[in-house]
């Protein structure tokens, strides 16, 4: 397991582009899904995906191709699926069972921005 959130390593590579979400998220898909990719080849396994699929918040056709991209890098498939449909049920029984659910994506930027 790796304890390392990447923090230091997220804010180098996304802080140039601070103000722009489009190009934020993007690298930040890239960063996330690159490490999922190497984890995914060095476990021995087929594919890898990313829970972001099941938010309508999340560009999916960028998340796709840089998923593909990974995929064609460390070798294991990356498993698309569009999950949003799911979205809702999935926030209602998160409630019911007491699981915590934050309203943004993780970045603390955009943890920022719900604010504004």
């Amino acid at each position: 397991m790796n304890d390392e959130y990447g923090l230091r390593a997220f804010l180098s590579a996304v802080y140039p582009h601070r103000a722009a979400p489009g190009e934020r998220c993007g690298i930040c898909y890239r960063l996330r899904l690159e490490e999922c990719g190497r984890r995914a080849a060095a476990g021995g396994y087929d594919a890898f995906s990313t829970s972001l699929l099941i938010s309508p918040y999340q560009d999916h056709d960028r998340i796709r191709e840089t998923g593909k991209e990974i995929a064609r890098i460390y070798g294991p498939d990356f498993l698309y699926r569009d999950f949003r449909p799911y979205f809702r049920k999935g926030q209602s029984l998160a409630r019911q069972r007491g699981y915590y659910a934050q309203k943004y994506c993780g970045c603390i930027f955009s943890e920022e921005e719900r604010y504004c």
